[in-house]
């Protein structure tokens, strides 16, 4: 019995490779298409938010053309489809490789710029301060990375074209890491670790001169040098406040109102 079984098992094992080398062989309908039709292809693809295959198609013209001007814009393409497909990591990877292998491309520019967006649009909810979330459990890492992008850029490129857009996304983002300080501060402050609460307002002043986020932040100093009863200091720091922003809200018990990142410029 057992052999017979054996014998069953064999013959159904033949049986199944047999039916498998029956099945077509999947066909690459890219196996004969030029540069330009895989380029074509592709680009189709991404401007219809087709990324995957968008993506597939500009590897395959890069691995099969990898010598020509379509390779190098392919590599960009390919940064870009990652960007709008939300995949962060691929996308600062590919931005890095072109960098690396294409430093003196005419439009090595733009991949400053992209890299940049990329980190800012990933933590754009980390400054939405309209969110319930508690600020002080988020990292301002990814909008610090999108400052050096967008600064390098503008000292690298002063007359790329992305360039005023760039400077301007630095703006919102010293405001932006200027009001995260601010926030810690408060957090410290509302918690009751006062001289914690005044340093860390007092290093937002510093790094961050000129950003409205400035203003509240001499005021948390103002409180929490009151709570500490350091008059001195609780002295100086409102009469900064007041010489500076004389029809400061907080005055009159009042907040700053925050206004979007696209209202910025």
């Amino acid at each position: 019995m057992q052999k017979k079984l054996l014998k069953f098992t064999a013959l159904a094992f033949v049986f199944w490779l047999s039916a498998c080398s029956l099945l077509p062989e999947k066909v690459d309908e890219t196996k004969d298409w030029s540069a330009a039709k895989l380029y074509s292809e592709a680009r189709d693809e991404l401007s219809g938010g087709g990324y995957d295959n968008a993506i597939k198609y500009f590897e395959k013209l890069e691995s099969r053309y990898p010598f020509g001007t379509y390779a190098q814009q392919a590599q960009m393409e390919i940064a870009y489809a990652y960007y709008r497909q939300g995949d962060q990591p691929q996308a600062l990877a590919a931005v890095e490789r072109f960098i690396k292998l294409h430093p003196n491309h005419p439009n090595v520019d733009y991949m400053y710029y992209l890299r940049g967006l990329i980190n800012f649009n990933d933590q754009l909810g980390l400054f939405d301060f309209l969110a319930r979330q508690d600020q002080t459990e988020r990292d301002p890492k990814a909008a610090r990375e999108a400052f050096d992008s967008f600064k390098l850029l503008a000292e690298r490129f002063p007359n790329s074209i992305y360039t005023k857009d760039a400077i301007a996304r630095m703006k919102y983002l010293v405001d932006a890491l200027a009001q995260h300080d601010v926030h810690v501060a408060n957090y410290y402050y509302r918690r009751g670790a006062y001289l914690a609460a005044a340093n860390r307002a007092q290093s937002a002043i510093k790094d961050y001169s000129g950003a409205p986020a400035v203003e509240e932040a001499l005021y948390v100093m103002v409180r929490s040098y009151d709570a500490l009863d350091l008059t001195d200091l609780r002295d100086d720091a409102q009469r900064v406040l007041k010489k500076n922003y004389p029809d400061s809200v907080f005055f009159k018990g009042g907040r700053r109102s925050k206004a979007p990142w696209w209202k910025l410029w």
